[in-house]
């Protein structure tokens, strides 16, 4: 079967496109290097023809409200029309575990994708996550110098391998709307994970967590984005992560 993969030049798109070709199907990648534009709805149509299962893991590096929810409100949009068009049978979108309990830009347009694929005329599925193990490695890299100051998190995170596999096996079943959280074995705080991640890097850098201000740190900090309700569990753990070359890989890419 083709499914198509929004975003899968991506770097969680890759692990989908994998996941799905480990599954013994054809991923169709939904990208401007292969001729579609989701935010212009261009070459959608011509891609989507013949390919009865979406999955959207097409994302936006920004903190900004109005970005987000114009960059995810339009892609999501064009998708779906497309979809119904060409007559899309399934469409699945990853989203953030928390967003409706952490004020934070980025969320606002997650909610808003969520929406729409939720009110759509095409039958879809959302799978909601835990933060990536990659995180840590990210907020490392958005500060340089000898302190890095990260956020007041506490999150449950994990393998980003284990949720595109998640997201195929969804894609092969019945439309299901909003699925149990996914998330990783163990709670973890942000700032934990970057000691420890400085640790295996043979670094030495002073790691200061601190609170955001208003509700949304206090949501941050106070569990907001860990999983309220049972749900699938990775079993790969942070410290197990830290061992394959996956982390090494984000090590010389982030730093």
């Amino acid at each position: 079967m083709r499914i198509a993969v929004a975003g899968g030049t991506g770097w969680v798109g890759h692990l989908v496109v994998d996941a799905v070709r480990a599954a013994g199907h054809e991923p169709v990648i939904l990208a401007r290097s292969t001729g579609v534009d989701l935010i212009s709805g261009s070459g959608l149509d011509e891609a989507l023809s013949g390919t009865p299962v979406v999955i959207d893991v097409s994302n936006v590096s920004t903190i900004n409200r109005k970005k987000s929810e114009t960059f995810f409100g339009t892609a999501t949009g064009n998708l779906l029309a497309a979809g119904q068009r060409v007559g899309v049978r399934h469409h699945v979108a990853l989203s953030v575990v928390g967003v409706d309990r952490v004020n934070w830009g980025y969320y606002a347009g997650k909610r808003c994708q969520e929406r729409l694929v939720l009110d759509g005329a095409v039958p879809a599925t959302v799978l909601r996550s835990t933060q990536f193990f990659e995180l840590a490695a990210q907020m490392l890299a958005s500060v340089p110098g000898p302190i890095a100051v990260v956020p007041q998190m506490c999150i449950q995170p994990i393998a980003a391998h284990e949720v595109a596999h998640c997201l195929v096996d969804l894609a092969l079943t019945d439309p299901a709307g909003r699925t149990p959280d996914i998330a990783g074995p163990q709670q973890l705080r942000i700032s934990d994970m970057a000691r420890r991640l400085l640790r295996a890097r043979g670094r030495h850098r002073v790691v200061l967590p601190l609170r955001l201000p208003g509700a949304t740190g206090r949501a941050m900090a106070g569990g907001g984005l860990l999983p309220s309700t049972p749900g699938p569990r990775g079993r790969q753990t942070f410290d197990q992560w830290l061992a394959t070359p996956a982390a090494q890989r984000t090590a010389g890419r982030t730093q």
